[in-house]
């Protein structure tokens, strides 16, 4: 679990990276700087996760569903906001970064559902880590 979460983190790190790169590209660069930094953030958070894996004393099953809900997360804030960068979309839950832009409905749907989703997940995840630090 440990070498996936630093997988994982680093990779997510590099995409924040590369996002970085490309604002100035997007259809809306105020959403891709919210995507870039959703990279720089989420990824360095799955490594710390993984260093304090030997720290974690949880059943194997719940090891393997806090690292699901926490890379789910990550992944999909990256993901959304990089969506809404390209689409323009994002605006019912990042109205701040989406401005003036919109995307179509089914754009808009989907930044929503993927934005929607990651909070519930993120917080299940840290607190089966604070449970696991815990036990």
């Amino acid at each position: 679990m440990q070498e996936t979460l630093f997988v994982l983190g680093l990779a997510l790190f590099m995409l924040g990276l590369l996002t970085g790169l490309g604002v100035p590209a997007f259809k809306n660069p105020r959403m891709g700087v919210a995507s870039h930094m959703q990279g720089m953030t989420n990824g360095p958070f799955l490594v710390i996760a993984g260093l304090l894996w030997p720290y974690i004393d949880l059943p194997r099953a719940a090891e393997v569903i806090t690292v699901v809900l926490l890379a789910f997360a990550a992944y999909a804030n990256w993901l959304a906001t990089q969506l809404g960068a390209m689409w323009g979309a994002g605006y019912r839950f990042a109205p701040g970064a989406t401005g003036d832009h919109r995307g179509s409905p089914r754009q808009e749907r989907t930044v929503d559902l993927l934005l929607v989703a990651l909070a519930p997940t993120m917080i299940a995840g840290t607190v089966l880590l604070i449970v696991g630090i815990l036990r």
